[in-house]
């Protein structure tokens, strides 16, 4: 329990339905299409597709999503690949001949078929109970009306605006400036993307004039997509990868999602006395950032798209976990995993809802970097994703960039589960952050017993690109020890990442976890 003489968050109780996600009025949608008689599916979708609205910069119809779910309580987990393809024209050969060196951020080569609204339709048809006119009318509303922006958003904006390009500057800047606090940001154009949805399905979205529209702004800039490709874009159900740790299942969405890093990095941090550390001690920080240097290191090597994955089980196995973890110095900061790693390597918003009648949700929607690609189309300013930039420009690599393969991800969706049930849905937002972001939640919980808001309120730290970023709410000292260890420490200007939990309490009460690093909340009822 937190002590109340300072600022926090209490979890937020609730024994029919809540949703936690990272803006206050997407958590109340949710809440209200469960009210209203949809399930925890429906409530998803909604509340997902508002966020397009509510944070603009962060995820929107042309994004991807990844989602992991349990049908009921006690019922089967499964997961669903709303992840898209780069077109059928995509050629590694010609970006390399002209010379680049790796997916631009901003080209049309980074953009691949926007997937998410696929799975949000076949999602609702197999799994929601109210249909996707009712699921999609809050955001169409809203859209049309307008949404005060939220004092993060607000702060996200101008550093992810420097992406907009064309059409982009005109659907996703305000007056040709960014969105400040409290302005209403308006995305009539996606209105009435959404009531062709509602009335055709995902033919009004992969068809007609909204696929042409998508498809002129990308050759306008010199893509190679086609009708044909979005009229291919298709998801599909699989399984969850997952491994135990001390008491609790940690369950991924499988490739070409990068949750089997999470696995492994936990496995890792199993070989260390986690819970005799300090929890916001130097120690635990500096094995923390060696295993994640070591578990990206393996991500890098192996996840690919679900065919071109072929070392996973190598991945998840204990032994795996054990020969890495013997690289790690206790007192010194490598410089960099893959020389070191070698040996044992020889062969990225987020929403979560639970209902009355446990059906468990965890879902994630990105269009990746800020504003994605910065390329939006001209008549309905839908906002395309750059996730073909995690593709690598090698091809021997099995995620080398080719035509009709999908990237390997960043956006992961996490559970939760004890004997085969759900017991907490769970996401952690920030692009490269969320693998780390899942290992340190759940071993704050498992090593140290915190509740699930105090385990996302506590302060963090990752290891990326040679530096080691560590939030101001670590103490003076603790950096300082960190520099000693050879770690390049660096005060972020933002905060790491963001969170949203639910857990399924053995009384059958929802405990809801909502990350103050977002605007979002927990909502029940």
């Amino acid at each position: 329990m937190r002590d109340f003489h300072f600022p926090g968050r209490s979890p937020v109780l609730a024994s029919n339905g809540m949703c936690a996600t990272s803006h206050p009025l997407a958590a109340k949608v949710a809440v209200d299409i469960l009210e209203r008689g949809g399930n925890a599916m429906d409530a998803a979708i909604a509340g997902a597709v508002l966020l397009g609205i509510c944070e603009p910069q962060m995820t929107g119809l042309g994004g991807d999503c990844f989602v992991l779910f349990q049908t009921k309580e006690g019922g089967e987990i499964k997961a669903m690949n709303g992840s898209g393809r780069a077109p059928a024209a995509a050629d590694l050969e010609a970006l390399t001949l002209r010379g680049d060196k790796a997916v631009s951020l901003r080209g049309p080569e980074a953009v691949t078929v926007p997937t998410a609204v696929e799975a949000f339709c076949k999602l609702s048809d197999d799994h929601g109970k109210i249909g996707l006119d009712a699921v999609l009318a809050p955001a169409i509303r809203y859209a049309e009306e307008g949404v005060p922006v939220a004092p993060r958003v607000a702060f996200d904006w101008p550093e992810a605006a420097k992406a907009l390009q064309g059409h982009g500057k005109k659907h996703y800047l305000i007056d040709g400036k960014p969105a400040q606090v409290g302005q209403l940001f308006r995305a009539p154009g996606q209105a009435e993307v959404l009531r062709k949805v509602s009335k055709h399905g995902r033919s009004g979205f992969y068809e007609g004039e909204v696929a042409q529209d998508m498809v002129a702004a990308l050759r306008e800039v010199g893509g190679v997509h086609t009708a044909e490709d979005f009229a291919a874009a298709e998801c599909f159900y699989t399984e969850p990868v997952g491994a135990a740790y001390k008491g609790v299942d940690l369950l991924e969405h499988p490739p070409n999602g990068q949750g089997a890093t999470a696995n492994l990095m936990l496995n890792i941090l199993a070989e260390f006395d986690i819970a005799g550390m300090e929890p916001f001690g130097a120690e635990r920080a500096h094995i923390e950032a060696e295993a994640a240097k070591l578990a990206y290191d393996a991500r890098n090597r192996f996840i690919a798209d679900t065919d071109m994955t072929t070392h996973l089980e190598h991945m998840l196995a204990p032994e795996t976990a054990k020969a890495l973890a013997a690289i790690i110095d206790p007192n010194k900061a490598m410089l960099a995993a893959a020389p070191l790693s070698e040996a044992v390597h020889k062969d990225t918003v987020y929403i979560t809802v639970v209902d009355k009648d446990r059906m468990a949700v965890s879902l994630i929607y990105s269009i990746f970097h800020g504003f994605g690609s910065g390329i939006a189309s001209e008549k309905f300013g839908l906002l395309l994703q750059n996730r073909g930039a995690g593709f690598v420009l090698d091809a021997a690599h099995p995620n080398a960039y080719g035509a009709g393969k999908r990237p390997m991800h960043t956006i992961i969706p996490g559970m939760l589960a004890h004997g085969g049930r759900a017991v907490m849905p769970f996401g952690v937002m920030g692009g490269a952050y969320q693998p780390n972001g899942h290992a340190r939640f759940v071993s704050n919980m498992q090593d140290f017993g915190m509740d699930a808001q105090s385990a996302i309120d506590a302060p963090r730290a990752f290891a990326e690109n040679h530096e080691m970023k560590v939030e101001k709410g670590y103490q003076d000292s603790v950096r300082a020890e960190l520099v000693e260890m050879g770690h390049n420490v660096v005060v972020p200007e933002g905060p790491i990442g963001g969170a949203q939990a639910i857990r399924i309490r053995e009384d059958g009460v929802l405990e809801g976890a909502s990350d103050p690093r977002k605007d979002g909340a927990a909502i029940g009822y």
